[in-house]
């Protein structure tokens, strides 16, 4: 009588450790982290202007923890950088407001923010770009659509 109930708690233990197993490993992982990217350019700006300059925004979206981190790099803009944002939520040939400030505008710039939910469904939708502003360009002189 004995070995029977422990053969029925044995079983009934393995069986349990089984399903949790199987539960864990049928989890599916939420976590990700999201590449993003952007060319900078003149032809980008509303309305579009003739610099010659160029750019590029990369950046890594953490999906569990929000934070976004990023590298922006730019050459050859008419003067000095006066200003550079991410800006949102907008659309490609539409302007937006300033959703993150960069803390420096000299090139290369790099930094992280954590985002709230709303920034992050903005950006991970296309709604964001990254924009260097000039004194002969004030609105803007490169800009680039942050995409995946």
């Amino acid at each position: 009588m004995r070995k029977a109930k422990y053969r029925v708690g044995v079983t009934m233990l393995a069986a349990a450790m089984l399903g949790g197993l199987l539960i864990v490993t049928a989890t599916p992982s939420r976590a990700e982290v999201v590449k993003l990217q952007a060319d900078l350019k003149g032809s980008n700006e509303v309305p579009p202007n003739s610099s010659s300059g160029s750019g590029k925004a990369e950046a890594a979206f953490d999906t569990q923890t929000k934070v976004l981190t990023y590298t922006v790099t730019y050459a050859g803009l008419t003067g000095p950088a006066m200003g550079a944002h991410f800006h949102g939520p907008g659309e490609a040939g539409k302007n937006a407001g300033i959703a993150l400030p960069f803390k420096t505008v000299q090139s290369p710039i790099q930094g992280s923010a954590t985002l709230t939910d709303a920034q992050a469904a903005d950006l991970l939708a296309g709604k964001w770009y990254a924009n260097i502003h000039t004194a002969a360009n004030p609105g803007g002189e490169l800009r680039g659509q942050m995409m995946k």
